[in-house]
Parts: C-alpha cells; structure tokens; sequence
C-alpha cells in the first residue's frame, strides 16, 4: 500500500508548522516523570492527532515492530534510555514497511516504556504520531541483571499501537 501524494503532503505541512514535541527534544518542555522513573501522562500534539487522522490512523491500531533498528532479530537485546529508532515489520494505516519510529526510551521501572513521537516513511518526511510500543504477558519486562539505565529485553519484536494520549 503506497501513502497518497495528497496525505504525505498534508502530513509534511503539518510537521513544518508543528511547534515540536517535547519528549523527542525538539520542543521546549519534557515528560514528567513518576516516582518510580516511569514516564507520566502526556497530551498527544494537535498535530499529531490530525496528522494520525490524515493517515487513517485509530487509536488501537497496532502492528509488529522491530524495537531497535540497530538490533533487529536478535534475542536478548539491550534497550537504552533515551531516543530509539524502530521500524515496522508490516503496514500501520497508511504508513508502508519498513517505515521508521522514533521515539523514547525510559528504563527506570520494571518494565520498559518506549512512546513514538514521529513516523518516516521510506519516501517521505518525519510526520508527527503519538503511538506506544507492547508486548503481551509483561514481554517488555526488564531482566533483572539490567544495569541502570538499560533494559535487557527477551525480544527484539514487539507491536507499537496507536494512542490519543500517553498515560
């Protein structure tokens, strides 16, 4: 399935005008954290939610994802804290394998959580998102040989879905 000229242009005029989003650093804020190191609530960008709806996108929609690009099929892998790039192993709405994820990393709790700010089609602009990456039965759940500020993960796989809000 291949993004409308229409859509990515629409998706590329949103991301020029966005004012940026404070987790991936380009805007002025940041995430709160919990006590536990966990990552708080955070409001998904207006952009974002009209780029999502240009894209066909719903909240709940999910598909598979290699977590770090730099370590896919690998098995255990060691997560970072901090931004991370993956990609999708199958199409997400509009948006095409092998497109890439970036987003954050935060390893403080017992599991890993990992947001999704921004999508990079293969033959297209970063687009604004708000999506999060999961995995059944507590899969993302670090070893606990883990030293701090990483996350040793059983797989490199996962599933990112789409979301309105981080909670």
């Amino acid at each position: 399935m291949s993004i409308s000229r229409g859509a990515l242009t629409c998706c590329a005029v949103l991301l020029v005008t966005s004012s940026g989003c404070p987790a991936t650093g380009t805007g002025t804020g940041a995430v709160a954290l919990r006590s536990d190191g966990t990552p708080g609530p955070e409001k998904c960008p207006a952009e974002a939610l009209k780029a999502m709806e240009y894209l066909r996108l719903s909240v709940g929609d999910g598909t598979a994802i290699e977590l770090d690009a730099n370590q896919d099929v690998a098995s255990p892998i060691t997560l970072y804290e901090g931004p991370i790039e993956s990609y999708l192993d199958d199409d997400l709405g509009l948006l095409e394998s092998p497109t890439r994820l970036y987003g954050r990393v935060w390893t403080s709790g017992p599991q890993v959580v990992i947001r999704y700010y921004e999508a990079r089609p293969p033959r297209g602009t970063k687009i604004p998102i708000c999506a999060v990456a999961r995995l059944a039965a507590g899969q993302l759940r670090k070893r606990p040989d883990s030293k701090p500020g990483t996350a040793i993960i059983e797989s490199s796989r996962a599933a990112a879905y789409i979301v309105d809000d981080f909670r």
